[in-house]
């Protein structure tokens, strides 16, 4: 299984509702594919007070890697995926993303 970790650093006048809806959209077109088998965002509550610059983040469990690839060469995917990196500090670069094999 590949658990798909997106974090994101909203600029500081995109509003909670742009937010919630550039995930939103996310989550509806992903659940959509063959192999996801789950999605999950929310706020950063950042605990250990170690990622205070990324506001939200959403992770994807995929069945496996062509799953994940599935998704990633999508060009819903990719539409969406820019309406969110439009919505970060410096674009692209206002997003980290992890895919774990677990």
């Amino acid at each position: 299984m590949i658990l798909h970790c997106v974090f994101c650093n909203f600029r500081t006048n995109v509003t909670a509702d742009q937010q919630q809806d550039a995930m939103r959209a996310l989550a509806d077109f992903s659940m959509t594919l063959d192999g996801v088998l789950d999605f999950e965002f929310g706020p950063n509550r950042d605990f250990e007070l170690k990622s205070q610059a990324f506001d939200q983040g959403f992770v994807i469990r995929f069945a496996d890697a062509d799953a994940l690839h599935v998704y990633a060469e999508h060009p819903t995917h990719r539409k969406l995926g820019g309406q969110l990196a439009s919505l970060c500090n410096g674009g692209g670069d206002g997003i980290i993303v992890f895919d774990l094999d677990v």
